[in-house]
């Protein structure tokens, strides 16, 4: 990243400017405008998370938003109620007190004499979804919104019911944000209130765990805050981006295909990470792209950022499996709108582990009647599959599939005489019985090199109890034939001559989804199941420059020090005596000082996954986090920990809250509690 200290504006910043909410409640925002906003107004951009702007995002912060603001606009970030310095308690996210706040400040902005009446709301992941949240309640203020990483259906297109089945990061997302929502604020911020503002968050946080098991189905609780149920409601403009990596690209192309508003989707290589910190690479110049969006829809600039094609997206090269890349090959391809014209949806029959060449006439169904395929996956089956979405880059990649393959039933290609790429969602039509009335299927499309080797390019998982219906789901009966349908994860991948393509279908996945109450066994009728491949002609033209970005900028992050060394690990364990399998997961950061502010704040995450042989009542999952804040007589530390296991109908959740200040424990709290399952 290029940092870049001479801008077209002299900024000024306040650290701590408190922001009052209709209920008296007051929340905290760090503001960067130009100097020149005391005398002639600019619009503001609003970033609004729950991750603590006085440190845990400082750094990230400090590179985007002073950047923003030497280009003319007054960047505001505000912590949450209840998180970093905001008074109050974070209960759940996305709850309507949330949004209603987030209302009330952009008022708050558009009312100051530093503005000139006109907002903007952006940000990655919990940013993006509060700015798309948001925009469907079209405050008067909000012109445009720049979002990353995001969804528009929080409950199958996010980290917790993908597919209906229950991911892992469903219980991961959790013990992240009850670690968050007991953090304590800043003494030299808050004053002498900050332990009562603790003391109020510690008595008043569950794990959040509880109530996403108590909701499996979709509900009134998913549908709010899901744009998807109302797209007509979002009514300004909307840039829109996430990467591949990412567990969020669906929903880029879903705003692109739905919305009816000026929009332009944007998807790299990248994981849960702006488009200018992407990881694996190539970064872009993403904060040059908003400048350019702001000032066409905050300031009125005749700029032609809406010219080019509606999506721009890296298409992405072959590579052999890795849990991490640097770097992924590739180019830069535009289509005009979406769905894209240019791309054909190709049927392809499924025989006796063939993907067959396509049908001549696409849509057409063969009669029912192929012979049956089986298959009755170990639980091991998925412990190469990474995670659901990659969070921070590497090491959460999945690795080879082969050491998948062994547990799946499996349909290849022919070596291709030519390369073929694909642009978009793929499907699986399956025309199947299973033996018990609640199973699963996993599906995975594979990149299978000349030497074997199978990287996983895109997956999707399906409860089979809710193939019709989220809503009402309904018991399989055993033996009966169904037809479901699976959609994958969207991709760009160019598969080379030579290659194979892969489909693998598996009745389990764990850890990533939680397994059914008992193995299933799966019988796939040939002929009559299908994949279906969104196919992008390789002598379509780009539409796009080959370097369509400039080189990712900034402005240079605040001053660090690393005072213990952070660690990351990833173990996949097998114990052949007892046969317990585990993945261990760590992700600790180590102590950094913020040398500004003279804290020095620790943050370590830790998952373990285990099952023992294929006793699918055996999976358990744990997370625990310890967070530390230390200043001077300033010495905290909070510690969560949330397990979660199950029977054949019934979840458990056992859960601890402990919390420190100068080594003495203050405060304890234990939660013991069952939710039954629901078809899951």
């Amino acid at each position: 990243m290029r940092y870049v200290t001479n801008l077209p504006y002299e900024t000024k910043e306040e650290e701590h400017v408190t922001i009052p909410m209709s209920d008296g409640v007051r929340l905290s925002a760090h503001i960067w405008r130009p100097t020149s906003s005391d005398q002639e107004p600019v619009p503001a951009v609003l970033e609004y998370i729950p991750y603590r702007k006085r440190d845990l995002t400082a750094v990230r912060d400090s590179i985007h938003h002073p950047y923003l603001a030497g280009h003319g606009y007054a960047c505001v970030r505000v912590d949450l109620r209840g998180t970093g310095d905001s008074e109050g308690v974070l209960r759940d996210e996305y709850l309507e007190r949330e949004q209603a706040d987030a209302e009330e400040v952009l008022a708050w902005l558009a009312e100051q004499p530093w503005c000139d009446g006109g907002t903007g709301m952006m940000g990655i992941s919990w940013g993006a979804f509060a700015a798309l949240q948001v925009a469907a309640r079209r405050p008067p203020s909000l012109k445009a919104i720049a979002i990353a990483s995001f969804t528009d259906d929080r409950h199958a297109d996010d980290m917790h019911y993908m597919g209906g089945a229950l991911l892992s990061d469903n219980l991961a997302e959790a013990g992240t944000m009850f670690a968050y929502a007991t953090c304590p604020p800043d003494p030299a911020v808050v004053g002498d209130r900050w332990r009562e503002m603790w003391h109020e968050r510690l008595e008043n946080t569950e794990p959040w765990v509880l109530d996403w098991l108590r909701h499996q189905r979709r509900d009134d609780y998913w549908r709010h805050a899901s744009v998807c149920e109302d797209y007509a409601s979002v009514s300004c403009p909307v840039l829109a981006s996430s990467g591949w990596a990412d567990g969020y690209s669906n929903a880029v192309t879903r705003l692109l295909g739905n919305l009816d508003v000026p929009r332009k989707g944007l998807i790299g290589p990248w994981s849960h990470k702006f488009p200018h910190l992407g990881e694996p690479g190539p970064a872009i110049g993403y904060l040059q792209e908003l400048v350019r969006w702001w000032d066409h829809w905050l300031k009125g600039v005749d700029n032609g950022v809406m010219d080019g094609p509606m999506l721009r997206t890296w298409m992405q090269d072959s590579v052999p499996p890795s849990t991490a890349y640097e770097e992924r090959p590739g180019r830069w391809v535009g289509e005009p709108d979406w769905p894209s014209p240019h791309i054909r949806q190709v049927v392809h029959p499924l025989t006796r582990h063939t993907i067959e060449p396509p049908r001549e006439t696409p849509g057409e169904r063969e009669t029912p009647g192929g012979a049956a395929l089986t298959v009755q996956s170990p639980l091991s089956v998925g412990q190469f599959a990474g995670k659901w979405a990659s969070y921070n880059a590497p090491p959460d990649l999945p690795y080879d599939q082969r050491e998948e393959d062994g547990g799946s039933l499996v349909f290849d290609t022919e070596p291709l005489t030519e390369q073929v790429e694909i642009l978009g969602s793929p499907t699986v039509e399956l025309d199947l019985s299973v033996s018990e009335p609640v199973a699963m299927v996993a599906a995975r499309l594979s990149d299978v090199a000349p030497d074997g080797a199978a990287t996983r390019v895109s997956y999707g998982i399906l409860n089979l109890t809710r193939r019709d219906s989220t809503e009402s789901p309904e018991p399989l009966e055993p033996g009966r034939r169904y037809r479901a349908t699976i959609p994958l994860n969207g991709l760009a991948q160019a598969f080379p001559p030579g290659h194979r393509i892969r489909l693998s279908l598996s009745t389990s996945y764990w850890p990533l989804a939680w397994p059914p109450p008992k193995p299933a066994l799966l019988s796939v009728h040939e002929h009559s199941s299908t994949l279906t491949l969104p196919v992008r002609p390789v002598d379509e033209p780009d539409e796009v420059p080959s370097s369509p970005f400039g080189e990712p900028e900034g402005t240079p992050p605040l001053a660090t020090s690393q005072v213990t060394p952070p660690e990351a690990r990833w173990e996949v364990k097998r114990d052949l005596v007892g046969y317990r399998s585990e993945l261990d997961i760590v992700k600790d950061r180590g102590r950094v000082r913020f040398e500004d502010i003279g804290v020095e704040a620790g943050l370590r995450a830790e998952e373990r996954y285990t099952a023992v042989a294929d006793d699918f009542t055996s999976a358990s999952g744990e997370s625990t986090w310890t967070m530390t804040f230390q200043r001077d007589d300033w010495d905290v530390r909070v510690v969560t920990d949330t397990r979660l296991s199950c029977d054949e109908t019934d979840f458990f959740v056992d859960a601890t809250l402990d919390a420190y200040e100068a080594g003495r424990r203050v405060f304890s709290r234990t939660w013991n509690e069952k939710v039954p399952r629901d078809l899951l």
